[in-house]
């Protein structure tokens, strides 16, 4: 099957403190500020996607807040073991790395606001989600 994605452009979490998250992810992760509004927060997550933070209340769209489960970062080739230190170095409580059967590893973080993320060595290995699908035995 053709793919008609190719992966995330945004991500928005909901933050009662902004600044707090804001922090967490810019000192913690080392992305970088986009863009600053008055209720939201825009932090370059990638060459192709962007983590929204926005303070709770109406938005366009109908948007709102939700729970979810967790979402997580792909780490880049050799970057895990150093961002979970750097994760350390700014408070964080970071478990992992953990070792996966196929050999990739993940690190979990919990942020300020309650939300699970994972940072996932997989792609950084050089792995296509092809490779994903196959060890599931999805086609």
């Amino acid at each position: 099957m053709d793919r008609l994605t190719e992966g995330f452009a945004e991500l928005t979490l909901e933050a009662r403190d902004l600044s707090r998250l804001e922090r967490f992810y810019t000192d913690g992760f080392g992305l970088e500020v986009l863009a600053r509004e008055r209720d939201r927060v825009w932090l370059a997550a990638g060459a192709h996607a962007r983590l929204g933070l926005w303070g709770p209340g109406a938005k366009e769209y109908g948007d709102r807040g939700g729970r979810h489960v967790h979402f997580a970062f792909s780490a880049a080739p050799g970057g895990l073991d150093a961002l979970a230190q750097r994760l350390r170095e700014h408070g964080a409580d970071v478990r992992g790395p953990e070792r996966h059967g196929g050999g990739d590893r993940s690190l979990y973080v919990t942020d300020p606001e309650g939300n699970v993320v994972e940072v996932w060595d997989y792609f950084g290995g050089g792995r296509a989600i092809e490779a994903l699908e196959a060890e599931r035995g999805e086609h």
